[in-house]
């Protein structure tokens, strides 16, 4: 059985390098392209690298023979062709006129999703994960793992690094194993069995780490909380130094401060992926900018168009990930502003509110999370007609002294223990909220009261960890909602 732990010994050595500067230094070729690379069917597909200034390359793969003169700061770019997907391994030779090459060998042809965020994105699936991984653990996953290994499923691993500019190069390899990340081995593996064509994975991520790390410069013009912290760095002088120190040392993946600076992850991290031909990104990050929902509500959607302003793709494709349950008060609202990004187009959130731990800020229940990703991918991305979210708010009356919410997404609609629902609270206009009891009716439920004869607003879910019960048809959970107007 091949494994993570037979070849990394090898490629860690290696990775550290561009990716043909050890033979052919004259054919600089970006570090996304290696052996054992998923290539993006169905759109053109970027291929792009340094040379000699003015030298003409050709890149060949899959039939296609395209053709480049290197700019003259030797930068270039050829796009393929739209591919087929393809489990068959191809060969792609890049060439110059020089009489240097450089090949790269056992390339297949699928989907490619990106994979980024934090902790909970770098949460392993076993001890076999990727040293990367190599904390945590899902035993639902990790009893996958052996299948999964008997398919085209792969995985790319950006390693933990700052920069203070945006690098062309980034620290990683592909490999031809599955990726040690929970949440993208399972996303991957749950979109093959559907699919049938290989899935790649670039995971590129790195715990405690904000949305501000992940953000490229620019966006100072366009966010000023962003604007402000990157005015505050710049005149740090003893943080740069840190920094500076810890690069000249080497990043180690428990440099928290190195990684919690703005700006840096994506320099190193994410701007050497870009435009790697992929479908979307699996976005699994929060934690660490909870306590100020209203900043993560202006720097979402400006980040998300921002990104798919550099791969050049409107429908580039969020599936972001909810934060689950946890005992911190801030997190239902900041929810809320997670939510709040399905207003913008090609956007999915994963509902996770039924899982997590009250203390854990790392739940060990990455299976399920991993389901309800591919289910939306299939039916948002994918165009599978399928019920893939749970019930959603879709309005609410008052009678008398109860109150009738309905929903969408609600055939179906019951309790997972067959009890009445859990997690509704009601306030009358003074919103002084207290326990509502629930009754299922159809695809509504009917809330009342002890003591409230003129109930007004209504919340479900809204509290770090709830307790909550309530799906539809497909054992999706409800999403958490609230009739008052922000803030409270």
């Amino acid at each position: 059985m091949k494994g993570i732990l037979m070849w990394w010994p090898l490629v860690a050595g290696l990775m550290f390098l561009p990716s043909v500067a050890m033979s052919q230094p004259s054919i600089n070729v970006s570090s996304m392209f290696g052996d054992h690379a998923v290539m993006q069917r169905e759109m053109p597909v970027p291929v792009w690298g340094r040379s000699e200034p003015g030298a003409k390359l050709t890149v060949e793969f899959a039939g296609q023979k395209k053709t480049i003169t290197a700019s003259k700061d030797g930068k270039w770019l050829v796009k393929l062709d739209p591919l087929k997907a393809n489990v068959v391994p191809q060969e792609m030779v890049i060439a110059d006129g020089a009489g240097n090459k450089v090949a790269f060998k056992d390339i297949l042809v699928g989907e490619v999703w990106i994979c980024s965020g934090q902790s909970n994105m770098q949460y392993g699936w076993g001890k076999e994960s990727h040293p990367m991984f190599n904390w945590g653990g899902e035993a639902n996953l990790a009893a996958l793992v052996a299948d999964a290994r008997t398919k085209p499923i792969r995985g790319f691993t950006v390693l933990p690094d700052v920069a203070f500019a945006p690098n062309d190069q980034c620290k990683g390899a592909w490999s031809a194993d599955v990726s040690g990340s929970a949440v993208a081995f399972g996303f991957s593996y749950h979109l093959f069995q559907q699919l049938k064509v290989p899935v790649g994975v670039v995971v590129t991520c790195w715990g405690s780490s904000s949305i501000e790390g992940w953000t490229p410069r620019e966006l100072t013009g366009q966010l000023p909380h962003f604007k402000a912290i990157m005015e505050g760095f710049d005149a740090n002088t003893n943080a740069q130094s840190r920094v500076r120190a810890a690069i000249e040392k080497g990043i180690q993946h428990g440099n928290v401060f190195v990684r919690q600076q703005p700006n840096l992850l994506y320099n190193a991290m994410l701007h050497p992926v870009i435009p790697y031909a992929s479908r979307g990104m699996v976005w699994y990050q929060g934690e660490a900018n909870a306590a100020k929902p209203d900043e993560y509500a202006q720097s979402l959607p400006v980040w998300i168009n921002r990104l798919r302003a550099e791969w050049e793709r409107d429908d580039f494709h969020f599936l972001v990930v909810m934060l689950p349950g946890y005992g911190d008060k801030i997190w239902p609202w900041f929810r809320e502003v997670q939510l709040g990004i399905l207003k913008t187009p090609h956007t999915s959130v994963a509902n996770t509110i039924d899982l997590g731990d009250e203390k854990n800020i790392h739940p060990a229940d990455k299976a399920p999370i991993c389901e309800r990703l591919a289910l939306l991918a299939r039916r948002d991305v994918y165009g599978e007609k399928i019920e893939a979210q749970g019930p959603i708010y879709k309005g609410s009356s008052v009678k008398g002294n109860r109150v009738v919410v309905e929903f969408d997404h609600a055939d179906g609609l019951k309790t997972t223990d067959g009890a009445a629902p859990a997690g509704f609270l009601l306030a009358g206009a003074d919103k002084k909220w207290l326990p509502a009891k629930a009754v299922l009716n159809g695809k509504t439920v009917e809330l009342e009261a002890e003591g409230l004869a003129s109930p007004a607003l209504v919340r479900y879910a809204f509290d770090g960890k709830p307790t909550v019960n309530l799906v539809n048809g497909a054992d999706l959970p409800a999403y958490p909602f609230r009739t008052d107007e922000w803030p409270q």
